[in-house]
């Protein structure tokens, strides 16, 4: 006989345990939702602020609204007022209203690239705060005159350019001359030829440049044979053996003959006194014959002594400063 197959024992309250678990997600996701829009601001507490515009070119709801760069709020809600004109309501979170004032300026922002904003300025934060519910005006960064007259200047701007890129126009001609010089440099004499501007004076320029390079060449040399005979003759003037030092060692032999002279002279003096001392006493002299003959043999023997001194003194002067006429001393 075939037995019955043996079925699986049922899990014990399985609604209970799926109805949990669909309960569980439900919470998860609910508590997933109410956190994402908690972090996006949706629970704070907001104040109202109404801005009016002539028109609603560029807003949407959903605009931030910045503050130094910050956003601080958005735009709620638009609407068109009796006057045609259009109202915004931003929705700006309370703790980031104490940024604004009651004279705050709310400005639209347009940008080249990416989307508008709405800025906010606030000029003195000492001002009152701003009321809740509080309509102010929305400003226009970028006014239609203003894109007028920018549009003006670039197109003159455009006209200056065109008239500057002209056949001929001075940056033109100024580029032909420039190009007309570069030609010239390209020549033989390169930067001398394009200043010059012909190849003739160019070549005038550089005769007259080698021309002044071979004079200095020669001055140099001269300059160097100048050099060498001033050196020679400070060498035979001023040198051990040079001009000068055989003009002082003459000075110390004269000045020492001098001396000898003088000293010589001074015996003669005496002598002399002694014979004028003899002549004043004949009687004396007289008397004693033999005694003055002596004195005056000596005395004829210094005088000739200090004549030949001084004609050895004159021959050594005239051995090293010739003179034009002879000097001879005779004896008496």
């Amino acid at each position: 006989m075939e037995q019955a197959p043996v079925r699986a024992p049922l899990i014990k309250n399985l609604e209970f345990k799926v109805g949990l678990l669909l309960a569980a997600t439900v919470l998860l996701v609910a508590g997933l939702v109410t956190y994402e829009l908690h972090a996006r601001g949706v629970f704070q507490p907001t104040i109202t602020l109404q801005l009016t515009a002539p028109n609603a070119e560029g807003v949407s709801v959903g605009m931030p609204v910045s503050f130094s760069g910050f956003p601080i709020g958005k735009v709620s809600k638009m609407d068109l007022t009796e006057n045609a004109e259009v109202l915004i309501e931003l929705a700006i979170p309370e703790k980031e209203a104490k940024w604004l004032r009651h004279n705050s300026q709310f400005t639209l922002e347009k940008s080249l690239l990416g989307g508008a904003m709405i800025k906010a300025h606030t000029a003195d934060l000492s001002e009152a705060p701003i009321q809740p519910g509080s309509r102010h005006k929305l400003l226009g960064g970028d006014d239609p005159q203003d894109i007028a007259a920018i549009k003006h200047r670039i197109q003159e701007i455009l006209d200056h350019v065109a008239a500057m890129t002209e056949d001929q126009a001075p940056m033109n001609r100024t580029l032909a001359h420039v190009e007309t010089m570069t030609q010239r440099m390209a020549g033989e004499y390169g930067v001398l030829q394009g200043v010059m501007g012909s190849p003739e004076k160019a070549r005038e320029v550089m005769g007259i440049i080698q021309q002044t390079h071979s004079l200095l060449t020669h001055v140099d040399g001269i300059t160097l044979k100048v050099d060498g005979m001033l050196a020679k003759a400070d060498t035979q003037v001023f040198g051990p053996d040079g001009v000068m030092d055989h003009t002082r060692q003459s000075v110390l032999t004269v000045n020492k003959m001098l001396a000898e002279v003088r000293e010589s002279l001074k015996k003669a003096d005496a002598i002399l006194a002694s014979a004028q001392t003899a002549s004043a006493d004949v009687a004396v002299i007289t008397g004693n014959v033999k005694e003055a003959t002596t004195d005056m043999g000596q005395l004829r023997v210094e005088i000739d002594d200090s004549v030949r001194k001084v004609n050895h003194l004159i021959n050594e002067i005239n051995k090293k400063w010739p003179f034009a006429r002879d000097v001879e001393i005779k004896t008496p």
